[in-house]
């Protein structure tokens, strides 16, 4: 049989460099590996599979940009571990600023202030009068605690939350919700956007977690210089220049908060 070897350097390719990756069968048991973690917008940049070694740090395998493949990875420092499979793109600059949200957004053009949080690419946007102005990759709820989808809005804000319901580990410490912004409440259960660690796959309880390496060197003592501070971020841009005495706080007019997709 005759071999057209375009065609299998074409197929081998498309096997490392997933464009676009293969569907994950429904059925299939898949474990949260980064490369099996499957967004919309994995068909958007050239990638291939990269498993981190023994002694291998994030910062290491890719350098400067290595803040750009935490984001395409939606994971955090601490969680790049030994024998774990990552996204590494072809070309670094294709994921500079990495993003898979809109620049411009319609529904927020009205709005000061809008949030937008997409299930499926597990990432949050902020919006100024439908303008992107900073975007950040979130976990939200896991299969079976899902986070809710829908329109919401900003009714309250905790720097200093702590969970009244998990906790650290085996701990009996509550769990820090660092720079909590509530945005739903159902059943006497609050649902909030705040600082926790970053898996890169839907971690939470219903809530939206996004990065706070602080909140990680405190109690996980990892990284050791935290720069990752995307729920502060978030939190003062929300927040603006009102008080803030560390206590819990109701806000009358806070952000609108879109909700949707589907948990991928």
């Amino acid at each position: 049989m005759k071999l057209n070897l375009h065609a299998v350097l074409l197929g081998a390719f498309a096997l490392f460099f997933c464009l676009p990756p293969t569907p994950v069968p429904a059925a299939q048991t898949v474990p949260p590996s980064r490369c099996k973690a499957r967004f919309p917008s994995d068909g958007l940049v050239q990638w291939g599979c990269v498993e981190i070694k023994k002694g291998d740090t994030i910062e290491g395998l890719f350098g400067e940009g290595w803040r750009d493949a935490a984001r395409l990875n939606r994971m955090d420092r601490r969680h790049a571990t030994p024998g774990k499979l990552i996204k590494a793109p072809k070309d670094p600059a294709d994921i500079r600023g990495f993003t898979p949200l809109p620049r411009e957004y319609p529904a927020a053009r009205d709005h000061p202030k809008f949030i937008l949080i997409d299930l499926s690419e597990q990432f949050l946007g902020a919006y100024e009068f439908g303008r992107l102005v900073f975007s950040a990759p979130a976990a939200t709820g896991e299969r079976g605690n899902e986070t809710p989808a829908g329109r919401f809005r900003i009714t309250a804000y905790s720097r200093n939350h702590r969970s009244s319901k998990y906790f650290i580990g085996k701990t009996s410490m509550p769990y820090p919700m660092r720079y909590a912004l509530r945005f739903f409440i159902k059943d006497g259960i609050s649902y909030w956007i705040h600082g926790r660690d970053m898996p890169g796959h839907p971690a939470s309880h219903g809530c939206v977690g996004l990065y706070d390496e602080e909140m990680q060197k405190k109690y996980y003592k990892y990284p050791k210089d935290p720069e990752l501070e995307d729920a502060k971020r978030l939190y003062e841009w929300v927040v603006g220049p009102i008080p803030d005495d560390n206590g819990f706080h109701v806000l009358n007019d806070g952000p609108e908060v879109e909700i949707r997709g589907d948990i991928p």
